[in-house]
């Protein structure tokens, strides 16, 4: 067993913080949905001002798993993701004793704003901190995979890429380049906050039903090749190009499937038609929307707060939320408050 950090009077512990992420090509569908092993690669940035921190404390005192999630006790799926995370933890420890998990967002959840992915990310290294593990990137990113497939792109900091693997054990996420390679921000219009009818896990389970997803995945590695150009050129108008057709592919296959998901919502629309307007008028911007009804609006980083003022005075926009590119997940103090 490795040796665990020191504990306090009642067992050890340790504090995380993650930031969603906004995939530019999508992850939908798995070719194992048990280990979550998606059907394609994936790239994203993490958003840096939006976090999930989440503390683990291993306990001799506890006779089962507790999650505690905005300071309400979890059961049912919520609880059973979060104790396969702990088990594998556990596993590799040699660790027995239960654990209490208290985790909370600054944004909301299940929104299409990749909650369940800065979870799962903050819970796998404070999970493999607190039972003195000390895992390498990318088997904290294999590791939080386990609870949300997109977790594992929140690991790695900056921009990053999901790689397919030969199998599941060779399928993590890395940095493909830091976060001050390309000052980009995502403006987020939150045009609904309530948690979405059909969550993400269930959808993926449902992709292979649709016609258009076996096309969409043959079609991913093309895409993938142009996200990367326009990366690593900072390319904004091929961006946009590629990260808006990996949206309406996904959607489609969404829309397509049996039965079929509909996220987009009336405000969902007009929100990409005024992008696709102001893009056609010459400003830098583009959209992309993940399994939820909230656009995400991207831009460089120079025009953030001017986009976000034009967003938020548009009929049925909640609110904005603004990020640019953020870092990896990490350990922080307990008592940090982000």
């Amino acid at each position: 067993m490795p040796a665990l950090s020191p504990p306090d009077e009642r067992g050890y512990r340790a504090t995380a913080l993650a930031h969603p992420n906004i995939a530019l090509i999508k992850y939908w569908g798995n070719r194992d949905p048990y280990w979550r092993w998606p059907a394609n690669g994936s790239f994203s940035f993490n958003l840096a001002g939006l976090w999930t921190r989440t503390q683990v404390h291993f306990r001799p005192d506890l006779a089962h798993d507790v999650l505690w999630l905005h300071g309400e006790r979890q059961g049912g799926d919520a609880l059973r993701r979060v104790v396969r995370v702990l088990d594998a933890t556990r596993a590799r420890a040699g660790l027995t004793w239960r654990a209490e998990v208290v985790s909370e967002n600054n944004f909301p959840m299940a929104a299409g704003i990749a909650s369940s992915a800065s979870a799962f990310a903050a819970l796998a290294v404070a999970a493999a901190a607190a039972a003195g593990l000390q895992l390498p990137e990318p088997e904290l990113s294999r590791l939080a995979r386990l609870g949300s497939g997109s977790a594992a792109r929140s690991v790695p900091g900056g921009f990053v890429e999901w790689r397919v693997g030969t199998d599941e054990r060779d399928s993590f996420a890395y940095t493909f380049a830091p976060p001050e390679h390309w000052p980009l921000a995502d403006c987020i219009a939150v045009v609904q906050t309530k948690p979405k009818a059909v969550g993400s896990s269930a959808g993926h389970d449902l992709a292979d039903t649709s016609p258009l997803q076996a096309a969409r995945i043959a079609d991913t590695p093309r895409r993938l090749a142009l996200i990367r150009q326009a990366v690593r050129t900072r390319d904004f108008e091929l961006l946009a190009h590629v990260v808006e057709l990996d949206t309406h592919l996904m959607h489609a296959v969404m829309q397509t499937s049996t039965p079929p998901l509909f996220y987009w919502t009336p405000e969902s629309v007009r929100v990409m038609h005024q992008v696709r307007a102001w893009r056609q008028a010459g400003h830098p911007v583009a959209y992309t929307l993940d399994a939820g009804p909230n656009v995400h609006v991207l831009c460089p980083a120079e025009h953030a707060e001017a986009m976000a003022q034009q967003l938020r005075v548009m009929p049925g926009v909640q609110q904005v939320l603004l990020a640019r590119v953020g870092g990896p997940a990490r350990v922080v103090p307990t008592e940090l408050a982000a």
